[in-house]
């Protein structure tokens, strides 16, 4: 068992070690608190981290990183930790989209006119929707650039949420509670069938929700991100690299990190939180670790449950939790792993594309699916060969029904629909497949401990994004939350702002 180190230090354990845990415990420790991080799993990085296969990398769950330019959320973290970046390259374009029965995609470029000309060819009349996004997205992002904290829950952060607005701020209030679909119809583009369904791909992978119901605001940031001075970044060996330079600056600064231990519960007294419940994994040994402060790397979900019902007494906290119950049901994600020969992979191939097969149906339960394939020299590959990762979003419920063999035989069903699927731009074959493994939500429960194995934090509605959000902190007195059930949570960007607005509070009360 990990022993509590003596001093004056204020303690810190953190619950989980995917980038919001591993980043909010590195800049702690950097700014003097005793920090200890405890994950279940066997590498830290959580949805963001990889595992091998004969030797194959495969990231496991997000492919793509924002925020490494200057000014970006992941270069400012690794400055105040003075440690490198991970090597990456930009990807441009940063998707490449395909609507059903169309050969040519639908390329979103990072630079700014190409884009813009991509676009006008591709969505006639489009053009005042696509300036309303930039400048949306202009004021949003300099608006996160100056740290507000949403939504603010004491006077502290109403005070930085204040400090942070300025005029150019104001254009998007109006805005605040309109979808993308209102935007459309305000331009009267929402009858534009290719449009609406382009954004509705896009828009699903970032806000878990198609246009209908994607709040505009957030909308504009998923949108605009990929395009220059900002950009999407394919790291160089694997989306494990983010995580092990954090590790590595934890460690510098004296943080703890320990694998394969699992917190059972969260122990809280009097509205206050007071340690964790530990449990060894090899070892079987269950102890109690006290704290000063507890900031959970977890869905908000497997907070609640993690709390237990007594920790949320009095007004508050059951507001908290009966919001909590009552959030729409999350996605689970549904993906296929491929190691494939170079052979297979067409000349020219983008590092990540979208399909959606057929405008039928609500888009997800394998009827869109999102694509990641290695480049050469990336690290992800043998010499000859590449990887190929594509997911689609699925109700998590239907995963955990039936027996054992029912579960096996979905499992097969969507994989081999998935290969078929992707066949019809790759070159798969027999010969050119090498290795393929699938994950459902429960892989992704076991691996990753989130409930159900839902993916992807809250759908970015109206009613659950910016100041209507999760906030960091909660009902119960020094218990913190990061990660991408807050607000902004989606991506490794947001699970990072998440995890500096955690540290910007804690520091404050001492």
């Amino acid at each position: 068992m990990p022993k509590q180190q003596e001093g004056e230090k204020t303690r810190v354990i953190v619950v989980g070690a995917g980038i919001g845990g591993l980043t909010a415990g590195a800049l702690l420790a950097r700014r003097g608190y005793d920090v200890t991080i405890y994950d279940q799993a066997i590498l830290p990085g959580g949805c963001a981290s990889t595992f091998t296969r004969r030797g194959f990398t495969f990231d496991v769950g997000a492919t793509q990183v924002a925020g490494l330019e200057e000014g970006g959320i992941h270069k400012r973290i690794f400055d105040e930790l003075e440690i490198e970046l991970p090597q990456a390259t930009l990807c441009d374009p940063a998707c490449a989209v395909f609507l059903p029965g169309e050969t040519q995609p639908i390329n979103v470029w990072r630079d700014p006119h190409q884009w813009k000309l991509e676009r006008q060819k591709q969505f006639p009349g489009s053009e005042p929707f696509w300036q309303l996004i930039d400048k949306l997205f202009e004021a949003s992002w300099q608006f996160q650039a100056r740290d507000p904290v949403l939504p603010p829950r004491n006077l502290w952060d109403m005070w930085q949420l204040a400090s942070a607005v300025r005029l150019d701020t104001l254009i998007t209030v109006p805005f605040t509670l309109m979808t993308v679909g209102d935007a459309l119809k305000l331009y009267g583009l929402y009858g534009d069938k290719r449009l609406l369904t382009f954004l509705d791909m896009q828009l699903k992978l970032y806000s878990q929700v198609g246009a209908d119901e994607t709040a505009l605001l957030y909308a504009a940031t998923a949108l605009s991100v990929s395009t220059a001075p900002q950009g999407l970044y394919h790291l160089q060996g694997s989306m494990q690299s983010l995580s092990d330079r954090l590790v590595e600056g934890l460690s510098k600064y004296g943080g703890k990190l320990y694998m394969r231990h699992t917190v059972e519960q969260i122990n809280t007294e009097a509205g206050r939180v007071k340690g964790v419940r530990v449990r060894h994994q090899k070892t079987g040994e269950v102890f109690t670790q006290s704290a000063d402060q507890v900031v959970a790397n977890v869905t908000v979900q497997n907070l609640v449950s993690l709390c237990g019902d007594n920790a949320f007494n009095g007004l508050n906290g059951f507001a908290y939790k009966t919001r909590v119950d009552k959030l729409a049901e999350p996605s689970g994600a549904f993906v296929v792993y491929l190691g494939v020969d170079q052979k297979a992979i067409p000349q020219g191939c983008p590092p990540h594309l979208q399909f959606l097969y057929d405008y039928e149906g609500v888009i997800g339960e394998n009827n869109s699916l999102f694509v990641s394939v290695s480049k050469p020299g990336d690290g992800r590959a043998p010499s000859g060969t590449a990887t190929v990762i594509a997911s689609s979003f699925t109700d998590a419920a239907m995963w955990w029904q039936g027996t054992k063999e029912h579960y096996q035989r979905l499992k097969e069903q969507y994989t081999s629909e998935a290969i078929a699927r992707l066949g019809k731009y790759f070159h798969l074959t027999p010969e050119t497949i090498i290795h393929t493994e699938a994950a459902t939500p429960r892989t992704f429960a076991r691996f990753t401990a989130r409930k159900n194995g839902i993916v992807g934090g809250i759908g970015q509605r109206i009613s659950t994004f910016g100041p209507f959000g999760i906030a960091t902190r909660t009902p119960v007195k020094n218990l913190w939350l990061v990660g991408d059930s807050t607000h902004p949570g989606e991506g490794t960007a947001g699970v990072s702002y998440s995890a500096l607005t955690v540290v910007r509070q804690i520091t404050a009360l001492v």
